[in-house]
């Protein structure tokens, strides 16, 4: 089920042209430049002659005219803990998309993906109409049917995966070795699927027994088996630009099968993409080679600044309402934390792309 279509191989030069021409016209503004004190941060997308058919965190997914297709627009929403902040990110949603199509580009040998374009000029009639809004945080996708699990795959010791650790010395309920601290490389990457729950509710650890029961014995291992080949590659490269990619979180889809050429039979079988966002920030941990040292947390290049700030600033289940003092207004970031964000999202995707 798993390999490259024949559409996606026959547009992969194109996409990864247009790729550099679209790197080209976002990067300067968003990578080595300080933040303006009057840039705005796109909360909402605003296209009314389009219908929203999804609101996520951060990505407002849009039905167009053509029946195959979607619109995904990468807002600057930003969330923390399932919560979405009151304030976003500025240029965070051009930074998500443009590190997304990156990676798009260079793993399609290995499995094929949902983007279609990234060149408002070649979406529909009706979409073009909003360049401006839209210019650099919009992707026209295949439609494809979710696969209910979160694809994690985890090569370092942290987050929840090192919580788990601790108490029962198991991550996801698979038995690890002993002594392993927090940050450690992994013997090998391990695949630790979650289930994929609603908006405002939280994703549950699962073992991959469960995962297995939930979509299937076939697919599960096509998922497991794609998750970690584009981890190892997504990997390998990284550390080449100085970066460790200690974990990320995939997401797949079917799409029906295409027929054989010269065939005039509709096909029922179904095959395997990636969808949504690949290997961002906001979907992965991303350290600095430099100053690597296991035994505690580590400097990065994701949302884990955000993270630390508002542990730090007494944020926790309870108190999504508003700091103390000011419950009912919501969280905002303070802004050196908004720039010291983007600025990490903005040195993720230049070290990674240039």
């Amino acid at each position: 089920m798993i390999g490259l279509a024949g559409d996606f191989a026959k547009t992969d030069t194109d996409s990864a042209s247009f790729f550099f021409s679209f790197q080209s016209s976002i990067l300067p503004p968003t990578c080595g430049v300080p933040l303006s004190t009057t840039m705005a941060a796109l909360i909402d997308s605003n296209l009314p002659d389009l219908k929203l058919i999804s609101k996520g965190k951060v990505r407002d997914i849009y039905s167009t005219s053509s029946p195959d297709h979607l619109l995904f627009v990468a807002s600057d929403r930003i969330s923390a803990y399932d919560v979405i902040l009151k304030n976003g990110i500025p240029d965070k949603g051009k930074l998500l998309t443009q590190i997304s199509l990156f990676w798009f580009q260079k793993l399609g040998h290995i499995i094929p993906n949902h983007f279609v374009t990234a060149n408002i000029d070649e979406m529909p009639q009706e979409v073009r109409k909003y360049k401006d809004q839209l210019d650099g945080r919009a992707m026209l996708v295949k439609k494809a049917e979710v696969v209910p699990l979160e694809a994690i795959v985890r090569g370092y010791m942290a987050g929840s995966a090192w919580s788990e650790y601790k108490k029962s010395g198991t991550v996801h309920g698979i038995p690890m070795p002993e002594g392993i601290v927090e940050g450690e490389k992994l013997p090998q990457p391990i695949f630790t699927p979650s289930t994929k729950a609603e908006q405002g509710a939280h994703d549950e650890n699962i073992s991959p027994e469960q995962a297995a029961k939930i979509v299937g014995q076939e697919l599960y291992d096509q998922i497991s088996t794609a998750a970690l080949q584009l981890y190892t590659t997504a990997s390998d490269y990284a550390r080449t630009r100085g970066v460790i990619l200690a974990d990320t979180k995939f997401e797949f889809g079917l799409i029906p099968s295409p027929s054989p050429e010269g065939s005039s039979t509709t096909t029922t079988s179904k095959e395997l993409i990636l969808i949504d966002e690949l290997l961002t920030p906001d979907s992965s941990r991303y350290w600095p080679v430099e100053g690597y040292k296991p035994g505690g947390s580590q400097p990065s290049f994701d949302k884990q600044y955000l993270r630390d700030w508002l542990v730090s600033s007494g944020f926790k289940k309870g108190l999504e309402s508003g700091p103390p003092g000011k419950e009912g207004q919501g969280w905002v970031i303070d802004e050196d934390i908004v720039k010291g964000t983007r600025e990490r999202y903005a040195e993720a995707v230049q070290l990674l792309t240039q």
